[in-house]
């Protein structure tokens, strides 16, 4: 696996790209399949798109409330991989435990708790770039992980929709080939996990106390007023805040967005997939330019970008080709955005806090997130018109670009 400028990359360095292969498979089952299975567990004319928000807003906020004490108690001695471990083990758990519920209500209790822990793992794998990597090549690694979790994850993904589309073929319905993919996506996880808890150990970290729940909260404290305090840090959080709303909502809000406008759910599924294949070039593509023309500017590219994606959405998005149309340039720019973001934010963040700052990297992506599918569930729901949902989160690509064209060139002091 050759690094975006021909280097080779060490074990560490493929052992941390290895569980975006394992994780992403997770996640594009959850946008793609998981929303189409569980419109057939709800009752007719209920909304899809209104529950599914809801359930999704749930699960940001119960993990943006956990995070940062987690990631404090994480950033001891020993504490990253354990952490890390435990939420993998028991997000695979309940990865594989979602074809067990038969009903909506049971489904969604089961998929809350694996979207917590999947999104929890992130956070120690996330703070774990830090010590797989130099500080040089951040943007490479991170550009490769994202790119290879999205090829990656086609292959458990296309054996899972070949069995649930035509499954009928060798004897398996619809329900038995989604308790056959969730458990495929379960192992596949797992096994790409393994390679980062083997190989990559913590290299940055804190010491550790006597009172270590005091010192956690009082370390928390201490690290709100490093973040204020550095404009820099400051002003990308806030805009990162703003923009990877839009980002979150669109990739878990599309195919529910599709299911109601009465787009096929084989379409949407194939549409979906084609994301994955033109994100893999473009996420390369973005660590490289990211060399060339800076971070910031290629972040500033990618949420202009994602503007003009929600306004296509909005007032064009009706029938199947142009939600292809729309799937292709998401994943044009999905990926960079993405892990750009992460890389950034590990320049300016001190290495021996990596888990405490990522944890609050996290409140600020998952409370937008929270806002973002809250935003569009409320307004679909008010005026019964999807468009205007998702129109509504446009403004917040706004409010990102304005901070990331405010946010000073030169870092400042976070120690």
């Amino acid at each position: 696996m050759p690094g975006l400028l021909g280097k080779k990359l060490t074990k560490e360095e493929r052992s941390w790209v290895m569980y975006d292969v394992g994780n992403s498979a997770f996640v594009l089952l959850s946008t793609a399949l998981i929303p189409v299975y569980f419109a057939s567990l709800v009752e007719e004319g209920s909304p899809v798109v209104v529950a599914w928000g809801y359930a999704e807003t749930i699960a940001s906020l119960a993990l943006a409330l956990l995070m940062p004490f987690l990631g404090s108690l994480a950033d001891l001695k020993g504490n990253k991989k354990k952490f890390f471990v435990g939420t993998v083990g028991t997000g695979a758990v309940a990865c594989a435990a979602l074809g067990i519920p038969t009903q909506a209500l049971p489904f969604l209790v089961v998929y809350v708790v694996a979207a917590i822990m999947l999104n929890g793992s992130m956070v120690f794998y996330d703070a774990f770039l830090v010590d797989a990597t130099t500080e040089k090549d951040y943007d490479e690694v991170s550009s490769l992980g994202y790119a290879f979790g999205y090829i990656g994850s086609c292959i458990p993904f296309i054996i899972s929709l070949v069995i649930v589309l035509f499954g009928s073929s060798f004897g398996i319905d619809m329900a038995l080939g989604m308790k056959l993919a969730f458990l495929i996506t379960a192992l596949w996880w797992i096994v790409f996990s393994i390679p980062l808890i083997r190989n990559v150990h913590q290299t940055h970290y804190k010491p550790a106390h006597t009172h270590v729940i005091k010192q956690t909260f009082v370390g928390l404290g201490q690290t709100m007023k490093k973040i204020v305090k550095d404009k820099r840090l400051r002003l990308f959080m806030l805009a990162f805040f703003f923009y990877i709303d839009g980002v979150h909502t669109i990739i878990k809000m599309s195919t529910s967005y599709g299911t109601d406008l009465g787009i096929d759910a084989t379409q949407l599924v194939l549409a979906l997939l084609v994301t994955q294949f033109v994100a893999f070039p473009s996420a390369i593509a973005y660590g490289r330019l990211a060399n060339k023309w800076g971070t910031k500017r290629m972040l500033m590219i990618g949420v202009f970008a994602y503007f003009c994606i929600t306004g296509f959405a909005a007032f064009f998005l009706r029938t199947a080709l142009e939600f292809w149309i729309l799937a292709i340039c998401v994943g044009m720019f999905q990926g960079g955005i993405q892990a750009l973001s992460r890389s950034e934010f590990g320049k300016l963040i001190p290495k021996e806090n990596a888990n405490e700052y990522y944890g609050f990297f996290d409140i600020f992506g998952k409370y937008a997130a929270v806002m973002g599918t809250f935003l569009v569930s409320l307004f679909t729901q008010i005026t019964g018109n999807a468009s205007v949902g998702v129109l509504s989160i446009a403004v917040l690509f706004i409010l990102g670009f304005i901070l990331l064209v405010r946010m000073p060139e030169q870092q400042q002091e976070t120690q």
